[in-house]
């Protein structure tokens, strides 16, 4: 019996990478991307782990300042503003070896209820086709390889 893998040509699917490039829909890409299951792939400006701040995060995940209200202090309400299609989770690759992110970058996603996870490019490209076929909202930033120190 021949087995098929169930694929819908619409989304956004990580399909090949190696050590200079990550495929993305038999596109490749030598530079940094992020992107979710729909929509276009976006150049990411970092250009190692050690670029990736809070602000990069934010972007990634389509976190907007939201907009001055001078008694949010009295429910503990964030400066930002969780749209409604907001990702589950943000999957970061930090290129050939996993690089944990520091809390103070990871913690304004975390505060409004999205969850980070930063590993290998290699890992976070299989993680991300496996949770965008299961439907889940996620969104991928990828470097597809790390600059030599």
């Amino acid at each position: 019996m021949q087995l098929q893998s169930e694929s819908n040509p619409a989304l956004n699917t990580v399909t090949a990478y190696g050590h200079n490039y990550v495929e993305i829909n038999e596109v490749s890409y030598t530079h940094p991307v992020y992107f979710a299951p729909e929509g276009e792939v976006h150049a990411w400006q970092v250009a190692t782990a050690a670029d990736i701040s809070a602000a990069t995060l934010r972007e990634i995940a389509g976190l907007t300042d939201a907009k001055p209200d001078p008694m949010a202090f009295l429910d503990g309400n964030t400066a930002l503003q969780k749209p409604a299609d907001a990702p589950e989770v943000v999957l970061i690759g930090t290129g050939l070896t996993q690089h944990l992110l520091p809390n103070h970058i990871t913690q304004a996603l975390l505060g409004v209820g999205i969850g980070v996870e930063a590993m290998s490019t290699q890992a976070a490209a299989r993680t991300y086709n496996i949770l965008m076929s299961e439907g889940r909202r996620v969104v991928v930033a990828l470097l597809p390889h790390e600059e030599a120190a």
